[in-house]
């Protein structure tokens, strides 16, 4: 209209891309690795029951056979097994792996009754990365004292920590617990054996 002040077409702000969906690999990966270290618990008194070490050799086995849904099927089995009483209790972090069974109760007795449903995802998200972050340090500390190979890790897990201390979770976490997670599957002992590394052979001198 006359004497109107001239206004650029208005444009649409461009729709945010949807995050990347990490690797399955990598899914396997967080929980593969800590549920080995579960299996290397002192708990075990050095042998793991089979009905606790079938789930997990399965789990092993598809997963270096890229088999990545077999693998999660069977971590889903093997965290049943965790929550079965008739099993010793693990220790805290390694609790967290197990299938959750609570008591029922009333809705609004749940902390994130009534929250806006993107809330309750972040609230999800978060806890399920300082889950990750528990078993990281509890992992690497095993290995530790264990005579495993671990202290390049310690960088990477320093780097995870860092990066949980700003809210939310920031890109930066899972790519540097991953570093772990991947530090660690190559170097940890078969679950139901002697959970230190062999010892080298003496030398006769010759």
């Amino acid at each position: 209209m006359p004497g109107a002040p001239n206004r650029p077409p208005e444009v649409a702000a461009p729709a945010a891309s949807p995050p990347t969906a990490d690797p399955p690999e990598v899914k396997v990966l967080r929980r593969l690795v800590p549920s080995h270290v579960a299996l290397l618990q002192e708990t075990w008194k050095g042998t793991v029951p089979a009905e606790i070490l079938a789930p997990f050799e399965r789990a092993e086995a598809a997963f270096r056979g890229a088999d990545f849904p077999a693998a999660t099927s069977a971590l889903d089995q093997l965290s049943i097994r965790f929550a079965e009483p008739r099993w010793p209790t693990l220790r805290e972090p390694f609790r967290r792996l197990r299938v959750p069974i609570p008591a029922p109760v009333p809705p609004h007795w749940d902390p994130d009754h009534g929250l806006a449903p993107a809330e309750k995802e972040a609230r999800r998200t978060r806890r399920t990365a300082e889950d990750q972050l528990a078993l990281a340090e509890a992992s690497v500390a095993w290995a530790t004292t264990h005579g495993i190979q671990s202290d390049d890790l310690a960088g990477w897990l320093a780097s995870a920590k860092e990066a949980l201390a700003a809210p939310g979770v920031p890109s930066g976490f899972y790519a540097a617990v991953d570093q772990v997670w991947r530090g660690l599957h190559v170097r940890l002992p078969p679950p139901g054996r002697s959970a230190r590394p062999a010892a080298p052979p003496v030398s006769d001198g010759g």
